[in-house]
């Protein structure tokens, strides 16, 4: 029986590597996080990135979708961390969150949606694990693919 504050189910692994990335100037942040994990053969791990960005596409999570929100820069990328999962047995998937600022210091945070342009720079930290494979299956309830760790 599942009980608030317990974990259910989890998987032990180490880091395998670690790839360091930059991005440029113009490119879709999400894009391109998913353009560098699949030129590198990555299926499971996570990442971090800093950098700006000319605008940011957010999503709210609300009634089973992502509500965008969009903020135009320039804004610089606070926060930028997410994990790579697959799912439907080979579909690589993203799934990140940004928190952004702009020039005053308010910040603005959701899920990296396509739309995120980079301004000057961004910098990716992406870490591969091994031995284990993160997996995502749909979940009717929540209208999301969510981790599961079904042998």
């Amino acid at each position: 029986m599942h009980k608030r504050g317990l974990i259910v189910k989890s998987v032990k692994s180490k880091s395998k590597r670690v790839v360091f990335a930059r991005f440029f100037e113009d490119e879709d942040l999400l894009e391109t996080i998913a353009s560098t994990v699949k030129q590198n053969n990555v299926t499971s791990g996570f990442f971090f990135l800093i950098g700006t960005l000319k605008k940011a596409v957010l999503g709210y999570y609300k009634e089973g979708k992502y509500v965008p929100i969009e903020k135009v820069g320039p804004l610089e990328i606070v926060s930028c961390m997410g994990n790579i999962s697959v799912k439907d047995k080979a579909e690589l998937v993203v799934h990140g969150h940004i928190v952004v600022s702009d020039s005053d210091g308010n910040a603005f945070g959701g899920h990296v949606l396509p739309g995120c342009s980079v301004d000057a720079t961004a910098e990716l930290v992406l870490v591969e694990v091994e031995s284990a494979t993160l997996k995502r299956e749909f979940d009717a309830s929540r209208n999301l693919y969510l981790w599961s760790f079904k042998k």
